[in-house]
């Protein structure tokens, strides 16, 4: 019997606690080890540091985090690809051993073969599969029609849109009938109105029980698209991937982007995400639970502060905007009013902090007195501060500067620190 065939509990936007366990990470690290540029020898450098949770059966699940956190090495090592140092992957209660066959991936990048058409690229996927040569085109052909592809079956890669060809990444993934679908920020590639349209018809085929698979996990540093799609969401923190918190997901009618628990939810996450430094029980209402991965690792810390890596102007638009808005704004309205992903939105916040211009307060970017001076000042005396910084770091000896490449040098190191 097709999986197509077989019903799935937890279909009303809640997981069930009888579901079976499908995947279990138990206390997963990983350690690579790197060279640094001014250091001798290999140094270890911990990417993930005791991830613990559960897939259950019937459950989409959102893995949410900032750049930099270890959400795609999690994803590579839950479904094989990728050995954790420490702890380790079972599937269905027995432990993984090499790539878990009943994982399909789809990746934010096509990675389709420019030379074989749609039929072709989707048929690949069952290559490893002792299938018929017809067996195989009938399920392609299935698994095409599915996504919404019928008609573009002859079609080369170069021939679609951005949408349509991530359509056909979900169809080679789905034709191989996976158990668990992960989703490595599967939208992000997208224009806004055809990723929603996607997310949209995605979410019907899991609704309605027609896709040959048991549970999803999405990757993702989308907060409404965590929010609008999952039973359950699992926030991560950076400086080693770490899972901060569980949250819950929303009944499937709270999931639109006008409700009031869509827009709480959305306001929390943000607050926990621009609070990475903050105890998590002082951020959270009492249904969330704190993710149970055991005492955390001691970690060196950088030897220099890390830099955001934004503009000048970027920052500047960003004080001016809320001074305009009262010195006080929701991150949430401030990511959707400029159109900016938490990716693109943190660091400018981090550098407001930095700069000492601003304070993240309660899920709300809060100028500081310092922040208004900046906001009021004209373009010439924001200018002078700026270049004042530049001189007094000049006359420390703490980095030279060169105004025609618009490039700090340490002067220690002579390694270039940042970029204008």
């Amino acid at each position: 019997m097709s999986q197509f065939d077989q019903p799935r509990p937890g279909q009303d936007g809640a997981t069930s606690t009888a579901a079976a366990v499908l995947l279990e990470a138990r206390l997963c690290s990983k350690v690579f080890e790197t060279e640094g540029k001014h250091q001798t020898g290999a140094q270890p450098m911990l990417v993930l540091d005791k991830i613990q949770f559960q897939i259950h059966e019937g459950e989409f699940v959102a893995l949410l985090g900032p750049s930099g956190s270890g959400k795609s090495t999690l994803l590579r090592i839950l479904a094989g690809l990728l050995t954790p140092t420490s702890g380790q992957v079972l599937f269905k209660g027995v432990p993984q051993q090499g790539p878990n066959p009943h994982v399909a991936i789809v990746f934010q990048s096509f990675a389709l073969f420019p030379w074989l058409t749609v039929l072709q690229n989707v048929e690949l996927g069952l290559e490893a599969q002792a299938l018929t040569p017809t067996q195989r085109l009938k399920r392609a052909l299935s698994a095409i029609d599915l996504i919404g592809l019928d008609g573009f079956e002859d079609a080369y890669p170069k021939e679609l849109s951005g949408g349509m060809r991530q359509r056909v990444g979900f169809a080679r993934a789905l034709v191989v009938e996976p158990e668990l679908l992960f989703m490595d920020e599967p939208f992000s590639a997208l224009d806004v109105l055809t990723a929603a349209n996607l997310r949209k018809e995605l979410l019907g085929l899991w609704r309605e029980q027609n896709m040959p698979t048991r549970a999803i996990l999405m990757v993702t540093h989308n907060i409404d698209e965590a929010v609008g799609m999952a039973d359950r969401i699992l926030v991560m923190g950076a400086n080693p991937g770490r899972i901060r918190v569980e949250l819950p997901g929303l009944p499937l009618a709270q999931r639109t982007i006008q409700s009031e628990a869509h827009t709480n939810l959305v306001d929390l996450i943000y607050r926990i995400m621009t609070s990475p430094q903050e105890e998590i029980a002082t951020l959270l209402p009492t249904h969330a639970q704190e993710a149970k991965t055991g005492p955390l690792t001691p970690t060196a810390p950088h030897p220099y502060q890390v830099l955001p890596h934004v503009s000048i102007g970027d920052v500047t638009g960003l004080i001016e905007l809320v001074h305009s808005r009262g010195g006080r704004e929701d991150l949430y309205w401030l990511g959707r009013h400029l159109q900016l992903e938490l990716d693109d939105l943190l660091p400018l916040v981090e550098a407001t902090d930095l700069l000492g211009l601003a304070d993240t307060v309660e899920g709300d970017l809060v100028l500081t007195e310092e922040g208004k001076r900046f906001a009021d000042a004209g373009v010439l005396e924001e200018k002078q501060i700026f270049e004042t910084a530049i001189n007094w770091g000049r006359y420390a000896e703490l980095f030279t500067f060169q105004e025609d490449r618009g490039m700090f040098q340490l002067e220690e190191e002579g390694a270039p620190a940042t970029q204008a």
